[in-house]
C-alpha cells in the first residue's frame, strides 16, 4: 500500500496543486484510492490469512515481539501513507485542513483495516500496541501540518540485509523485498529532524541538513524469544538479542530546491528513505562508528 501511495502522489507531482477544489482530480483521486485499498484488501486476504482459521474477533498482545521493531515499522507505515495521502488531496484542491484531516488519516485506516483482519484470524488477533503505533504515526504528520504547516521531523527507514535470515527464512525471509519487509534485524527507523526549520526563516544554513535518531535491534530469530530450531528442524545458533541505537545526519530532499518535475518526483517517492550517512551506534554498552549507516 505504501509503494503504491507513492506512486501515486509521485505522479501528482508532476502537476500542480489546485488552488480550488478540482472535481475531476478528487474523482479521479478517490477511485483510484479506493481501488488500491480493495486490491491490497483482497490481495492480504488471498496470500496471507486464507491459509489460517478464521475465529471471532480476539485482542492479542504482542507488545514484546521483536523487541517493538513492528512497533516502529507500524508508526513510519501509518506516517508516510498520511503524508502521501495529504499531497494528494492538495493536488485536487481540497482546503488545507480537509488535506489534513482526510489524507492525512490515509495510514490509520488502512492499517486499522488490517488489524481487524488480524482480529478475525485464529493466528493472530487485534493488536493494542499495533493501534496505538498506528495512531502515533498519524498524529506526529497531522500534529506537525496543523502547528507548522509543514514537516519538521519525519519518520524514515533504511535497511541493510543481516546474517539471521540465513536461519530461518520462513520467518525472516528469503532474500530480496521479502526479507526487507520480514527480517526486523536489518531494519532501521529514524526520527529525521530538521533543525533550521526551528530557527529563524532568513537565509537558513543549509535548510536541507537534518539530524537522525534510529533505532534497530540486532539477533532476533523470533519474535517473542529466540527458537532452537527452525522449521526444517535444524539447530539455530545462540544469538544475543539487543537494541541499537544511532545518531546520524540525513537530507530533508522536500527542501531542496528544484524545478524540475522529474527530480521533485523522485524525491517525493524516495522521501521515506533515510539518506545514508556516517552514524554513531549505542549498544551493549559500547559506542560504535559507522562510516556509512544504512
Amino acid at each position: 500500500m505504501i509503494i503504491f501511495a507513492s506512486t501515486f502522489s509521485a505522479k501528482a507531482q508532476f502537476f500542480n496543486p489546485s488552488d480550488t477544489l478540482n472535481k475531476k482530480r478528487l474523482v479521479f483521486a478517490t477511485a483510484t484510492t479506493a481501488v488500491g485499498y480493495g486490491a491490497t484488501m483482497i490481495g492480504l486476504n488471498e496470500y496471507w490469512y486464507k491459509d489460517y482459521p478464521r475465529s471471532n474477533f480476539h485482542f492479542f498482545n504482542d507488545n514484546k515481539a521483536w523487541m517493538q521493531m513492528d512497533k516502529a515499522g507500524h508508526a513510519l507505515t501509518s506516517y508516510q501513507l498520511g503524508r502521501y495521502g495529504y499531497e494528494v488531496m492538495k493536488w485536487t484542491g481540497t482546503s488545507e485542513k480537509s488535506a489534513i484531516w482526510i489524507g492525512g488519516n490515509l495510514g490509520l485506516f488502512f492499517l486499522t483495516s488490517v488489524e481487524i483482519m488480524d482480529g478475525f484470524s485464529d493466528e493472530w488477533g487485534f493488536s493494542g500496541g499495533d493501534a496505538v503505533a498506528n495512531l502515533s504515526g498519524t498524529a506526529l504528520f497531522i500534529g506537525q501540518q496543523l502547528a507548522w504547516g509543514e514537516q519538521r521531523m519525519a519518520l524514515k527507514f533504511s535497511y541493510s540485509p543481516s546474517d539471521y535470515a540465513q536461519y530461518r527464512p520462513e520467518t525472516l525471509g528469503s532474500g530480496g523485498l521479502e526479507s526487507v519487509l520480514k527480517d526486523y534485524n536489518g531494519q532501521t527507523i529514524w526520527l529525521s529532524v530538521n533543525p533550521s526549520s526551528f530557527g529563524h526563516k532568513e537565509k537558513p544554513f543549509l535548510p536541507w541538513l537534518n539530524v537522525a535518531l534510529g533505532y534497530g535491534a540486532n539477533g532476533m530469530l523470533g519474535g517473542d524469544f529466540n527458537p532452537n530450531f527452525n522449521a526444517a528442524g535444524d539447530a539455530l545458533p545462540h544469538t544475543e538479542r539487543y537494541r541499537q541505537y544511532y545518531l546520524s545526519l540525513d537530507v530533508d530532499l522536500s527542501r531542496i530546491e528544484t524545478n524540475n518535475a522529474f527530480l521533485k518526483t523522485i524525491f517525493n517517492v524516495v522521501g521515506f528513505i533515510k539518506i545514508p550517512a556516517p552514524a554513531l551506534e549505542f549498544s551493549q554498552g559500547a559506542v560504535k562508528w559507522h562510516w556509512i549507516a544504512f
